[in-house]
């Protein structure tokens, strides 16, 4: 019997996540399967997968063919890693202890790089926030300064009707509006 590693479909319409299982090759996508090995949800940043390392490491080395997304996260789990130490281990290139000194050393290096992943977005995330922040601060800041020139009573223009000297009707007008240009009397 052919078996695969392979992804079951479960959620909602536009929103996946996925049953890790080892199937027979002939059984429908979300069918009968053998055993569930975890769960891979695409949905978050970055994706949650959950799986049982040693039931996959188990199956892996009894000739189960993992799709090419399932290799994608067996790699990215260490899964295929594991194995490829245990065939220095059965060749006698490796000693037991190498082959674990090595898939340690490889862990620590990955979770550096998830936490380093996971720190980025998070800061990014808050930048985002801040600059939001304060882009709406500003505009309710402006928001507030043309209601205030809106509410307040022009008292400028008060003033410098108060200014201008009145003129009366049979009165002639100042001398400084009397002149006329030498312009203004050709016409």
């Amino acid at each position: 019997m052919a078996t695969k590693i392979r992804l079951q479909r479960h959620g909602k319409k536009g929103r996946p996540f996925y049953y890790i299982v080892v199937a027979d090759s002939r059984a429908p996508r979300d069918g009968r399967f053998i055993e569930r090995l975890g769960s891979y949800n695409p949905n978050t940043n970055p994706a949650t997968i959950d799986i049982n390392f040693d039931k996959a490491v188990t199956w892996v080395d009894n000739g189960a063919q993992p799709t090419d997304t399932c290799r994608a996260i067996l790699s990215y789990k260490g899964v295929l890693y594991k194995k490829h130490l245990q065939g220095g281990v059965k060749k006698g290139a490796l000693t037991q202890e190498q082959a674990d000194a090595k898939f340690a050393a490889w862990l620590e290096q990955k979770d550096g790089k998830i936490t380093g992943k996971k720190a980025d977005l998070s800061s990014a995330k808050q930048a985002t926030r801040k600059a939001a922040l304060e882009a709406e601060a500003k505009k309710n800041q402006d928001k507030a300064a043309a209601i205030a020139a809106k509410n307040t009573p022009p008292a400028e223009e008060v003033v410098e009707e108060e200014a201008a000297p009145v003129v009366a009707e049979g009165e002639e007008a100042p001398a400084a509006e009397a002149t006329e240009t030498p312009a203004d009397s050709a016409e």
